[in-house]
């Protein structure tokens, strides 16, 4: 019979968490913020799906976007049809690349394309 013993890290779990749900909102934070600057499009988020973004909500993330609130939100994901709720870790990659297709055509429909595109349509033909 072995018994192996496992060392706990330093610290209660609980503080652990803490840390950790620090860590996670923090860089939530800072995408978002990156998103609603224009730095980063959502598009890209969706497909290569960051540590960060994994237990998101899809609609947390819409509407980080300027001029994105509930509404958008809700009429855009009716046309796949998606749960607002559905965290971004969990989708599959047809849907991811579904969403990223008709961000790309409602970006080009708004009068505000990003040009070619050359992220989007080299991540779609990754895949």
């Amino acid at each position: 019979m072995n018994a192996t013993a496992t060392v706990a890290p330093a610290g209660p779990q609980y503080m652990r968490a803490l840390e950790r749900a620090n860590k996670v909102r923090l860089a939530r934070a800072d995408l978002k913020r990156r998103v609603a600057m224009g730095e980063v499009h959502v598009a890209e988020v969706i497909l290569d799906c960051p540590w960060e973004a994994q237990s998101m909500a899809v609609a947390d993330l819409l509407m980080s976007q300027r001029r994105w609130g509930q509404t958008r939100c809700r009429k855009f994901l009716a046309q796949v049809p998606m749960s607002e709720k559905k965290t971004v870790g969990s989708m599959t990659e047809r849907q991811r690349r579904t969403l990223a297709a008709m961000l790309g055509r409602a970006d080009e429909d708004r009068g505000r394309a990003w040009g070619a595109t050359p992220w989007l349509t080299d991540s779609l033909t990754r895949a």
